[in-house]
């Protein structure tokens, strides 16, 4: 309970509340949209930069474990979010597959605000996290993608193009550009730039959050059209996924606070890469789901409760 209210506390949270109760009250706030790309180049470019350092001091022995359990999750996750939004869910094949690839991916902000709530319970967290993301963004996508087109094919562009459209897009181009300039830099050159990428970080997050926020209260909304029955699958999803990824990472030897972000890693569901590979190879699936599942209801479920439980999940991990 003491790390549920010190995450709902958190500047991170607070803005995203603030955001969204903005579009409640019908505030005419607004982000220009120029400088909500930049906030997102920003913060991508610094957790690949701040992670390629980290690479850069960490043996490859450490990596072969939570790397592999990471590329195994990313595969599995998608399948369990496939079966349960098709059977339980009642959606045809198309929209299972493509809000299954957005649970089978990872959401970059939810790996921020994990890193903020492990910092405020002040653990520790293992340097190769942003390496993880880059790792889990890609597979779940080729995965939910290959389930949703039918066996007779037809319908959207190629899987190539969509494969394409994740690996070369913003996120993981930034984070795994910033990871090379990073290693390659190590810490002492990091050193001349840290300044604008580490100390300024939390502030530009906040309103990168106050941002999402409204666009959250803007899809909630649709929550009517999408049923009872998708919400819960929106809340069922990121538990059991998180519950799952922070079990994988303690096992893989992570960190108590590294298993968490993890499991909050696993749990979440893309926003930014998914829906843009799932508009090029499945232009037939309705966003008005997979959106609204993704943005409306699991994001805000992780940062609520999804993040305290996955810490304190990892805690008693390590005491057992």
């Amino acid at each position: 309970m003491d790390l549920l209210l010190q995450n709902l506390v958190s500047p991170v949270v607070l803005a995203f509340l603030l955001g969204m109760i903005a579009r409640w009250v019908r505030s005419d706030l607004e982000i220009p949209a120029a400088i909500y790309q930049a906030l997102s180049i920003y913060l991508l470019f610094a957790i690949g930069l701040k992670g390629g350092v980290a690479l850069s001091q960490t043996p490859l022995a450490e990596l072969v474990g939570p790397l592999g359990m990471t590329l195994l999750l990313g595969v599995a996750t998608p399948f369990s979010a496939f079966f349960l939004l098709s059977g339980f869910g009642r959606l045809n094949r198309t929209d299972a597959g493509a809000t299954a690839a957005h649970y089978g991916s990872v959401s970059a902000v939810t790996f921020l605000a994990a890193l903020e709530a492990v910092k405020i319970a002040r653990l520790e967290a293992d340097g190769f996290l942003p390496a993880l993301v880059a790792v889990l963004e890609v597979p779940g996508i080729i995965v939910g993608l290959i389930l949703a087109r039918p066996r007779h094919g037809g319908g959207g562009a190629s899987l190539k193009e969509a494969i394409h459209e994740v690996v070369a897009g913003k996120s993981i181009f930034l984070l795994l550009g910033g990871m090379a300039i990073g290693a390659l830099s190590g810490p002492q050159k990091f050193a001349s730039v840290a300044p604008f990428f580490v100390a300024p970080f939390k502030g530009a997050l906040c309103l990168f959050l106050l941002e999402l926020g409204m666009v959250a209260a803007r899809r909630l909304g649709d929550l009517r059209q999408a049923g009872w029955r998708l919400v819960v699958c929106g809340c069922v999803l990121p538990l059991v996924h998180g519950l799952l990824g922070t079990l994988g990472g303690h096992f893989a030897g992570m960190t108590p606070g590294g298993a968490a972000v993890l499991g909050a890693m696993v749990g979440s569901a893309s926003y930014i890469a998914a829906p843009a590979a799932v508009r090029i190879a499945l232009p037939q699936a309705s966003p008005g789901i997979y959106l609204t599942l993704s943005l409306g209801v699991t994001f805000p479920f992780n940062l609520a409760i999804g993040i305290p439980l996955f810490l304190a999940f990892a805690q008693f991990l390590t005491k057992m």
